[in-house]
């Protein structure tokens, strides 16, 4: 007996597997809609990475990193050249880090021995990371470090004056906080202190106002970021 000819499917009985999102691997397909109650696939989520120290007594060491829109950690190789400038050893150096972020800039200088090392960051889940990163990494108690779930402006204009021998300013670039952040920054530094300013790299991305009594030190740029080490006193 001949077996029977298969019946040609209708136009309504294909396979739709690829036009749902999914090809027959199982991977995702092209997004195409398909009609009422077609199930769409989810955007793509980035989730948390880390940075990694680079020096000082937690040289290796890694800080993981919670994802929040916009941030944006400054590189391995911008903070190897920041602290060659600086110098590998910051002991005695009081140090604010005021949009600390992923905290990579704040830590790199409590690693390398600063005095007391004060991190500040508006949002509260990105705190308490820190707060975690600081009880993992100083298990002794013996590093002087305070992070503030608290806005850098608001808080800097409240500062007393002189009180910081060093300020990193990596403010979001998507705010153009730059000049704020100088003109809150600048009174709280000691003499000779030093700011770290991390900016876009155009030609007119921050222009220093000359009533700050601050003077450019070092600059250099690694791909869409410019910055910069501003020392009051010349």
């Amino acid at each position: 007996m001949s077996s029977p000819t298969p019946r040609r499917p209708r136009a309504d009985e294909r396979d739709l597997s690829s036009e749902r999102g999914t090809r027959r691997s199982g991977r995702p397909g092209p997004r195409v809609t398909v009609g009422e109650g077609a199930v769409k696939p989810r955007p793509r989520e980035a989730g948390p990475g880390e940075v990694r120290i680079v020096g000082g007594q937690w040289k290796r060491s890694k800080l993981p990193v919670p994802y929040s829109p916009g941030l944006r950690p400054t590189p391995d190789r911008v903070r190897e050249t920041l602290f060659n400038w600086l110098g590998q050893d910051l002991s005695g150096w009081r140090v604010l880090d005021a949009f600390a972020g992923s905290g990579a800039l704040g830590f790199e200088a409590a690693s390398r021995g600063a005095a007391q090392t004060t991190l500040l960051e508006r949002d509260g889940t990105l705190a308490a990371a820190l707060r975690g990163h600081h009880k993992r990494l100083d298990k002794a108690g013996t590093v002087s470090m305070t992070v503030e779930n608290a806005d850098a402006l608001s808080w800097m204009k409240r500062a007393a004056p002189g009180s910081f021998d060093l300020i990193f300013l990596d403010p979001p670039f998507a705010d153009d906080l730059f000049a704020a952040a100088l003109r809150a920054a600048a009174p709280l530094l000691a003499e000779q202190g030093v700011i770290y300013l991390e900016s876009p790299a155009s030609p007119a991305a921050v222009e220093l106002p000359p009533d700050l009594g601050l003077s450019l030190w070092r600059e250099g740029r690694a791909g869409a970021v410019h910055y910069r080490l501003l020392r009051r006193g010349g």
